[in-house]
């Protein structure tokens, strides 16, 4: 059953990712999760392969690609088994920030080395002690003198060390209203005041830059603010529908590999009698149990995704499947450990790596309980 009006271009698009994605980056994986850091050149190849920002206008340098090529790129990456190089983070959650809110300058300025890879972005929004709650945060924006005086600390940011170019929310402390008082800064690697701290070593996503970033008396021209002063908790706000999106999307690719990989093993496992286990009525039981599950989460998220090109407001329900798909995509995991037994604790068996990565998916992109005070509040509860 298709939701999505894939057409034959789309396929033609899949087919083209998936060979890149075995030629250039899976045969690397290994390499990258030891030394926890996916290289800037990985980058610049998917950059020049055409899989970065693909809906970028032409006009930009971008390729003027609808939502759907984005999904797909999602997909095929998911099934590179690791979550280094997070491109679906670059064209699809930070990117469209300057598409949407960054001047004709800026624009051009970005928006052509973001298709390529010569940048790689990242947005800087969670503070050390601060919370799921925006409106606490620390981090001052000062303007004098046509400067902005940036001053605070950021942290676990998601290609933090590779970042060529950060958009910092911070607080302009002259505004009383802290929702008010939120603007977004385009901030760019080699800036004096702007120093990496450490490169964060995490139980999952081994290979993903993760870093603590610091603003000291970091100064930039005004012309580097994103959209108007204090309107950035409102554009995070409009965002955050296709970031939830695609984690949501996340958890749903993830989990269909792992039951791929899964059914497949247990097809060729045997018992010392030589019978698969993929034979025993408790496996098969479990195996269709997961894939109900897993089939709910696919058709739930292709409905939103659909919803999302019509340009509709589905903050709840994207709220609702964010918060089910990655819970789903964990539950998926660990069920498939209790099947597989002592190898999947093997770091050479795929479900570990699996393990660790996924648990994060609950966190990102506004935890899964704020998810739940989204979709309860507008249920009027």
């Amino acid at each position: 059953m298709q939701i999505l009006p894939y057409t034959d271009e789309h396929h033609e698009f899949r087919a083209r990712v998936r060979e890149f994605l075995e030629a250039e980056i899976t045969p690397h994986v290994e390499k990258w999760e030891a030394d926890h850091m996916v290289p800037k050149e990985a980058w610049r190849k998917m950059g020049e392969a055409g899989f970065l920002c693909t809906a970028v206008p032409k006009e930009y340098g971008g390729h003027g690609k609808d939502f759907l090529h984005s999904v797909i790129i999602s997909e095929e990456m998911a099934r590179t088994g690791h979550s280094g190089l997070m491109s679906t983070l670059h064209s699809d959650v930070v990117v469209p920030y300057i598409e949407a809110f960054g001047t004709e300058e800026q624009k051009k300025k970005y928006l052509p080395r973001c298709v390529t890879g010569e940048i790689i972005t990242s947005v800087a929004m969670t503070e050390p002690g601060v919370g799921s709650d925006l409106s606490s945060m620390e981090t001052t924006a000062v303007h004098e003198n046509g400067e902005v005086i940036l001053n605070g600390t950021k942290t676990f940011i998601s290609n933090g060390i590779n970042t060529g170019l950060c958009i910092v929310a911070a607080r302009n402390p002259d505004v009383e209203n802290p929702y008010q008082g939120i603007s977004l800064y385009l901030v760019e690697d080699g800036t004096k005041g702007f120093t990496r701290g450490r490169h964060l070593d995490k139980m999952g996503m081994w290979s993903q830059d993760t870093a603590e970033l610091f603003f000291s008396d970091c100064r930039i021209p005004e012309e580097n603010m994103l959209g108007e002063k204090g309107a950035g908790f409102l554009m995070l706000m409009q965002k955050l529908q296709q970031e939830r999106l695609v984690c949501a999307l996340g958890g749903v690719a993830a989990a269909e590999l792992v039951l791929e990989k899964l059914i497949d093993y247990l097809k060729t496992a045997t018992t010392r009698e030589g019978k698969p286990l993929s034979k025993f009525q408790a496996t098969q039981f479990a195996l269709v149990e997961m894939a109900a599950e897993v089939r709910l989460g696919r058709t739930f998220l292709d409905n939103l995704i659909l919803s999302h090109i019509k340009g509709e407001n589905v903050v709840v329900e994207v709220s609702m499947a964010k918060y089910w798909c990655t819970e789903m995509a964990k539950r998926i995991v660990d069920r498939a450990i209790d099947l597989v037994g002592e190898p999947a604790m093997l770091e050479a068996f795929p479900l570990a790596r699996a393990f660790r990565d996924v648990r994060i998916l609950s966190i990102f992109a506004g935890t899964n309980e704020i998810m739940k005070i989204i979709a309860a509040r507008f249920m009027g509860l």
